[in-house]
């Protein structure tokens, strides 16, 4: 069992050490910087296995302080009318329903399973328990602090904040003997990163359960949520035996990662045809343009399902959102000091939506799939001039599509603004409308943006920028970090207008600079 879990632990150290790395290779600014020799530079891996023990000491105590906090004490905090001691409890123990069928550890094919048990021949039984082991006890013992801290904020007693981290283990060992059970009854091997209709349906169940019944005013007693959470632990030792008896553990593996392999290459094949469905094959389709004006028009003329059809789509929901606010307004004259305050100072808000709905992701993998990845053989194609003329041209193209929700989004709200009493400072009708629109713009430019100097797909049009994904991530989170801005809306929407007016000349700049170099095709 030791020498187990050292080969264990060594082997997931290793690819996530060498995940590390070649991340690093693949930022712009470090790869001058860095030898091609990588894997064998000794300071570098000792740097890359400092962050691997970071990552993983995230991964035991960083999300489950994140779980807790957000999902069931914070979540727990908006119910004002409720006990927290009882929220706190009702709706843990809904979500470690969820958890112990959606999270279990045993039934995920991940990518250490492959290489231990197919590539090493390593015993799989004896893995497999190593590891469910390692999991369950990680579980525990990053639970604990955030339970016992925020238990005892909610007002729980001591003792039961102390084994609430081994009833959420005690759950997720009883799911997996019942899954084992069923394996031997059925031959069907449960994959937990592929719920069916039922688990999905319970999932829906349950998540109506936690944050739904307390938002009617309905809650569990705290004495039959704490009882449920409770059992859980008997439970969970009465079901180790079966964990721990079963022996067929390597044609389980095999099957789930054999499962995994074929679900890539289906969601590969599924998304590509479903993109190729799309695509208009009307060969009467053409353009009176020359030069990349006229492999624009064409491109965007044959893509109108995939690029213009869901910003349509988008605007006309939001339209429909609008007459209906404007149409509650009337009928309930009360709610109109409330909405015309949320306008004028909530407007950071619609960063977070505008970045949303904005169709960037979507036009720029359109861009690769159906185009870019053939033209980017040709030497031409990437000549500084060309890569900023076709740059202006599509992000002019991009600008127009986002802009239609974009306009719908601005005048709804300048629409509301007035019906709920309007302001007396016009500028702030303009201001809204102007303000959103350089939002849409912002999002659009920051997409295109990216795209040329980071391309992250391969030649197979697979997504393997490792400094894309960061400036994504990243993007998302400031659209959130603003949410939680208060700004009056001629403040925040100046501010907007000539943000975004720098980041366009700042990203034209890059472009011509950088972008002959870095826009190619990934190995």
């Amino acid at each position: 069992m030791i020498k187990t879990l050292k080969i264990s632990f060594a082997l997931k150290n290793t690819y996530r050490v060498n995940g590390i790395l070649h991340s690093l290779k693949q930022i712009p600014l470090l790869k001058r910087l860095l030898p091609d020799a990588l894997y064998g530079v000794w300071g570098l891996k000792i740097f890359a296995e400092v962050l691997s023990v970071l990552w993983a000491l995230c991964k035991v105590f960083l999300g489950k302080f994140l779980y807790i906090l957000l999902m069931v004490w914070g979540a727990g905090m908006l119910y004002e009318n409720l006990e927290t001691g009882r929220v706190f409890l009702h709706i843990l123990l809904c979500l470690t329903v969820i958890g112990s069928y959606a999270n279990t550890a045993l039934f995920n094919p991940s990518r250490d399973k492959y290489y231990a048990m197919i590539l090493m021949r390593m015993d799989a039984r004896e893995y497999t328990l190593v590891n469910y082991t390692c999991s369950l006890l990680g579980a525990a013992v990053g639970f604990l602090p955030f339970t016992l801290c925020f238990g005892l904020l909610a007002g729980l007693p001591l003792w039961l904040c102390f084994l609430l981290p081994f009833s959420v283990s005690g759950c997720k060992l009883t799911a997996a003997a019942y899954s084992l059970w069923d394996y031997e009854r059925s031959g069907k091997v449960y994959n937990e990163n592929k719920l069916g209709r039922v688990e999905w349906l319970c999932t829906a169940l349950l998540l109506g359960c936690a944050y739904g019944l307390p938002a009617a005013g309905g809650v569990l007693p705290g004495a039959v949520s704490a009882g449920a959470l409770l059992a859980a632990i008997p439970a969970g030792f009465f079901s180790i035996r079966r964990i721990y008896s079963f022996g067929e553990y390597r044609e389980v593996n095999r099957q789930l990662l054999a499962q995994s392999v074929n679900q890539t290459e289906n969601l590969k094949y599924t998304a590509k045809t479903a993109n190729e469905k799309k695509i208009s094959a009307d060969t009467s389709i053409t353009s009176d343009k020359k030069g990349f004006e006229y492999l624009n028009e064409l491109f965007i003329k044959r893509h109108r399902r995939i690029l213009w059809s869901p910003a349509e789509k988008i605007s006309g929901i939001c339209a429909f959102l609008f007459f209906g606010a404007v149409l509650l307004l009337y009928l309930k004259p009360e709610l109109k000091p409330v909405v015309n305050e949320l306008i004028l100072s909530w407007l950071p808000w619609l960063t977070f939506i505008l970045y949303t709905i904005n169709r960037g992701t979507g036009f720029t993998q359109a861009l690769f799939m159906n185009c870019d990845h053939s033209l980017l053989t040709y030497s031409f194609y990437k000549q500084p001039g060309f890569v900023l003329k076709l740059f202006r041209i599509r992000l002019r193209e991009i600008i127009k599509i986002n802009a239609v929700p974009a306009l719908v989004i601005g005048w709804g709200l300048a629409l509301l603004l007035f019906v709920s009493g309007g302001t007396p400072q016009v500028l702030n009708y303009v201001v809204l409308v102007v303000s959103v629109l350089c939002m849409s713009i912002f999002f659009s430019i920051h997409y295109l943006t990216i795209y040329y100097l980071l391309q992250p797909y391969t030649a197979g049009t697979e997504l393997k920028g490792g400094t894309y994904r960061l400036v994504s991530i990243l993007t998302y989170l400031g659209c959130y970090y603003l949410m939680q801005i208060r700004m009056p809306t001629l403040v925040f929407g100046g501010v907007s207008i000539v943000f975004c007016v720098l980041y366009s000349i700042l990203a034209c700049i890059l472009v011509y600079r950088l972008a002959p170099k870095t826009f190619r095709l990934r190995a």
